[in-house]
């Protein structure tokens, strides 16, 4: 078995922490009875590259997305209906959303290298999204473009972090919240102004929204909502209801669909968002790749034993 540990160098906004990052991953790896490689990403979906081609080697490989929430979706990207590959996040980022889905102490393990490295493989779900995977949250509408745009402002001093996605939602909001889509799924087409259209196999994106708190990652269905076109002073009302995920009480303007398949169609182009990554095109579909990845959770994680107790 291989260990990889892809390391982000841009994670977290400052290029200053990847030194701290690599020296505590060396000095970790340097303990490991079995092969390692500490590889630092080039571009954007370098990491993606990188675990396919070490994945079609043969042999087991066990990789480590040393980074954010970017980093994790291209490894997951490499990874993919790929059996001998096996990934986790040692956390690196500003947002992490993906992990925050296990709680405050699960997710304080994932910091553990050592805990990752003697963790349990379990399958968990993708979205395939033209051509690419998602392992949170994808979606289209105003939050696609708010992702967009969020680092030409969260790169301001004075802003910064997750104010950044607040200043981001602001703008957006001023340059208009719907637009005209054809939203199809396996029972319906509908014709109709949107908002927004998320798919969600996690329960965290956007800096610390919630829109569907009883996601899982593992159960072969994806959570839509669809949020319908309304007016500004709307959205300005009711996003603090869908970043809590009390979509219920809003029924009126957003409807749940929990399924495997979306389409979404527009008359002109629109922006994507697959995980935080951003990409434009006229139609896009969602589709849930059951057990899709090898994730490694970190040992002693109760998460899922917990959320069995509760069905």
């Amino acid at each position: 078995m291989k260990h990889l540990f892809i390391i982000n160098p841009s994670a977290g906004g400052k290029k200053s922490r990847q030194a701290d990052t690599e020296q505590k991953i060396r000095t970790f790896a340097q303990e490991l009875e079995e092969p390692y490689e500490i590889y630092i990403t080039k571009a954007k979906m370098d990491a993606s590259r990188k675990v396919a081609e070490e994945a079609e080697a043969g042999g087991k490989l066990y990789v480590y997305a040393c980074g954010g929430d970017g980093t994790l979706s291209e490894c997951a990207n490499g990874a993919a209906r790929r059996e001998n590959v096996a990934i986790t996040h040692y956390p690196c980022g500003t947002g992490n959303d993906f992990i925050r889905m296990f709680g405050k102490t699960d997710t304080e393990k994932f910091h553990n290298l050592r805990a990752l490295a003697n963790g349990t493989t379990r399958p968990l779900d993708l979205i395939e999204c033209n051509g690419r995977y998602g392992i949170n949250i994808c979606s289209v509408g105003i939050d696609a473009r708010v992702t967009r745009d969020v680092h030409k402002y969260s790169k301001i001093p004075v802003i910064g972090g997750a104010t950044g996605y607040v200043v981001s939602l602001a703008v957006n909001v001023i340059k208009g919240v719907k637009q005209e889509f054809r939203v199809s799924s396996a029972d319906e087409t509908q014709v109709k102004n949107i908002t927004l259209v998320c798919a969600c196999n996690g329960r965290y994106y956007g800096g610390g929204f919630n829109p569907v708190p009883h996601a899982m990652p593992d159960d072969g269905m994806l959570e839509y909502l669809i949020v319908d076109g309304v007016s500004r002073l709307k959205v300005a009302q009711v996003v603090g209801k869908y970043a809590k995920g009390r979509y219920s009480e809003i029924k009126d303007i957003i409807t749940h669909v929990r399924g495997g398949y979306m389409e979404i169609e527009g008359e002109r182009e629109f922006v994507v968002n697959i995980d935080g990554e951003t990409v434009s095109a006229k139609k896009v579909s969602f589709n849930i790749v059951p057990k899709g990845v090898n994730f490694i959770f970190p040992s002693g994680m109760d998460f899922f034993a917990s959320q069995q107790a509760k069905q």
